[in-house]
């Protein structure tokens, strides 16, 4: 999109850093090595939001088994690739390539199979995954399923050369891939040059966190490094959040609605109580995962 697309957010007081999250490295999937960054214990925290993995990797060895089939049921999941290409096939007869600046927006809902194996054998893999929960209204809603490809994602660019791509929510007056009503998500990926500043306007009930993955950056003072994750502090008459580039740079910003309900999770289902968790697990070994609620 042009310069005369967009329209400036001038944000009066920016949030703070309540505290730097290093992540974890684990392995998912058939064995893949992952930057876990957004884990259960902050689910709370940063409800909506499950769980954030990072990976990336030049090595086929780390990526190479992908994740063969497996369930999911009550959340979204948010698949962003920056470098790769992963074939995502499913239960409910969805099937398609993420690649290069792609990103795959899924809704398990009551319950769907799926697998994402890479169309790779060498070469570099990265990218991110997100969950979003669901309210529990919609937890056993019709799974949902799209992909966007690089072109499809908009784009803008600053007057003081931020990059900005929105898959979520909005920014400077662009309207991002995809939007939901109850968790009103904001998912931005930011390319700052060094010196360069970036302000996003952020609903004050919303709970945000940035994860830098080049170079460098400041929050109110604070440096959010490569590889961390800043959570944003919830700071009454904020209105957004102003990050500085240190460096030539690039992070992710996200923020949501809080749902504030309870969260019951085993593995890939999450539902409100230990009693729905049960009967997915049962729905999931009778081979009725996406099937519609019981009466």
């Amino acid at each position: 999109m042009t310069q005369a697309n967009i329209t400036s957010e001038n944000v009066l007081q920016s949030r703070g850093v309540e505290r730097i999250i290093n992540g974890q490295a684990v392995m998912d999937g058939a064995g893949v090595k992952i930057n876990r960054v957004l884990t259960q214990p902050l689910q709370r925290r940063l409800d909506p939001f499950l769980m954030l993995d990072n990976f990336g990797s030049d090595t086929a060895n780390d990526y190479i088994a992908g994740f063969p089939e497996h369930p999911h049921r009550g959340f979204e999941t948010v698949t962003y690739m920056l470098t790769g290409r992963m074939r995502h096939k499913d239960s409910a007869g969805n099937e398609g390539l993420l690649s290069n600046g792609g990103v795959q927006w899924m809704t398990a809902g009551r319950g769907v199979i799926h697998s994402e194996m890479p169309e790779q054998e060498e070469g570099r893999m990265e990218g991110f995954q997100l969950w979003l929960n669901l309210p529990a209204k919609d937890k056993m809603r019709e799974p949902w399923y799209r992909d966007f490809n690089a072109e499809q994602v908009p784009s803008f660019s600053t007057p003081e050369g931020a990059q900005v791509r929105v898959i979520a929510g909005g920014s400077h007056g662009v309207a991002g891939a995809v939007q939901r009503e109850v968790t009103e998500p904001i998912y931005l990926d930011v390319e700052l040059p060094a010196g360069a500043r970036f302000s996003q306007l952020i609903p004050a009930g919303h709970n945000a966190f940035l994860f830098t993955y080049r170079g460098a950056v400041h929050v109110a003072g604070k440096p959010v490094t490569i590889g961390r994750m800043a959570i944003l502090e919830n700071t009454a008459g904020a209105d957004g959040v102003t990050v500085t580039a240190a460096e030539d740079s690039r992070f992710i910003l996200v923020a949501g609605h809080p749902l504030n309900e309870p969260i019951a999770q085993y593995g890939p289902f999450v539902m409100n109580t230990q009693a729905e968790l049960t009967q997915a697990v049962e729905d999931f070994r009778a081979g009725k995962l996406g099937e519609e609620a019981h009466a």
